[in-house]
């Protein structure tokens, strides 16, 4: 009976799971086995699992063969195999050894997951300006876009870090929902916006009684979000006093209710996210290094606005439509004086602030094009730093201002600015000289017309 409930347990993971015994051959062969596999339970069971599988490490370098060898689990090892039609497929492996009630090793169990999804995400984003709500074609953004299906295939702790205003939140959620929790909760809180003893309640609750006003028992985030994710932003901004607290969790995945006195086990995944580098508050004596090291088990840094200029017309593009279907309105988008002055603003509150931007000239424009006067006041007087004159910003104009302030940030290395534009080296070269620009020296930093 107890071996049946354990079957129905492991028919019900979304991973492959098989066990063989000691003489390699298949005594268990899971629903989703026979999914990802293409071959039927009844046919793998009592068959060597190398003729089921085909797997590229099955000869030379098994890793099942290595566990019961070595007494030592193989985790998340990346292999590939051959289905029933002859498909190759990516899988991700575990491992682990069998034993009977006196410890001796009387076969292997061997999970795995079909990765072909994480690479159907890795190609769709090579293929669009749009990932997961996350808006940019720059090399800086495809950079990110094929980082984020392995980190969410996996359950570690994410740090984001970047300047105010460029999407951490939204980064975190597209984890979320790339991730094998996206049916449970995101539950997100801003750590620096709560004194200590209100960010411990609302964090992890408290019971009837804990205080004068807690006359029933409230569950706190990590509670709701259990099976999921919680996004705790601004975390360095935490006291030492609930580094110390939210270190047990990480360590410890456990947590006590304010008021409480038993443990409560959670199983949640942590994204953190940071407008101040961690790393020199830890220098600084402000953030426990040990937390440090525990939050930033996945470091993703997010680029300032500024340093993926070549984003700017794509994210006006779909504020403009944003704004359009959120008030019903047919604006056809901005003309080309309000584009070159977008193009050369440094916007210091970065993608947060394009948009207050263009919900401002929403609120003033009547006509079918924004317009410079519809602009907040600071961008009206034209200021900014493009080497560009105030006549009509043409397709030529535009893209010898990406290239210039490119080669600006990367001190005129030609190979760097190709590398930021997402271009070869080559194709730079050509359209400087399509172009007509003149460049100065490397470490010069200085390009002219």
């Amino acid at each position: 009976m107890q071996d049946e409930i354990q079957n129905q347990l492991l028919d019900s993971f979304p991973d492959g799971v098989f066990v063989v015994d000691t003489d390699w051959r298949i005594t268990f062969f899971n629903r989703a086995a026979e999914q990802i596999t293409g071959i039927p339970r009844h046919k793998a069971l009592g068959q060597p699992c190398c003729e089921v599988f085909r797997a590229s490490i099955c000869e030379s370098a098994c890793a099942l063969r290595q566990t019961l060898a070595t007494h030592r689990p193989v985790t998340n090892k990346v292999v590939y195999i051959v289905n029933a039609k002859g498909e190759r497929i990516p899988i991700s492996i575990s491992t682990g050894a069998l034993r009977d009630a006196r410890g001796r090793i009387v076969g292997g169990v061997e999970s795995f997951r079909d990765l072909r999804l994480v690479e159907e995400l890795r190609r769709q984003a090579a293929e669009q300006d749009s990932f997961s709500d996350i808006i940019g074609r720059s090399a800086a953004m495809r950079r990110l876009f094929d980082l984020l299906p392995p980190v969410a295939e996996s359950d570690s702790t994410v740090l984001i870090e970047g300047p105010s205003g460029t999407g951490k939140e939204v980064f975190a959620r597209a984890i979320h929902q790339l991730s094998r929790r996206k049916d449970k909760r995101f539950v997100a809180l801003n750590c620096g916006a709560l004194p200590d003893t209100l960010l411990e309640s609302e964090l992890f609750g408290y019971k009837a009684g804990a205080f004068t006003d807690a006359r029933k028992d409230k569950p706190g985030r990590f509670a709701l979000a259990e099976g999921g994710t919680i996004f705790l932003d601004e975390i360095g901004d935490i006291s030492p006093a609930m580094q110390t607290r939210l270190l047990r969790v990480l360590q410890e995945r456990v947590y006590e209710p304010l008021g409480g006195v038993q443990s409560v086990r959670c199983d949640v995944r942590v994204i953190a996210a940071s407008n101040k580098p961690l790393a020199t508050l830890v220098e600084q004596g402000k953030f426990r290094q040990d937390l440090y090291y525990r939050v930033h088990v996945v470091g993703i840094e997010l680029p300032a606005l500024r340093e993926r200029r070549e984003d700017i017309p794509l994210l006006i593009e779909h504020a403009v439509a944003r704004f359009n279907r959120l008030q019903g309105r047919d604006i056809a988008g901005v003309s080309d004086a309000v584009l070159e002055r977008l193009m050369a603003h440094d916007f210091p509150g970065n993608v947060r602030e394009l948009e207050n931007i263009i919900e401002h000239a929403f609120v003033l424009c009547r006509g079918p094009l924004i317009e410079a006067q519809h602009l907040p006041p600071q961008l009206q007087a034209g200021t900014g730093r493009s080497p560009l004159s105030s006549e009509g910003l043409t397709l030529a104009r535009a893209e010898a201002l990406l290239i210039k302030d490119a080669l600006q940030r990367h001190d005129g290395n030609r190979a760097r600015a190709a590398k930021a534009l997402g271009i070869a080296p080559s194709t730079l070269f050509r359209r400087i000289k399509a172009l007509g620009l003149k460049v100065a020296p490397v470490g010069r930093g200085r390009t002219g017309e």
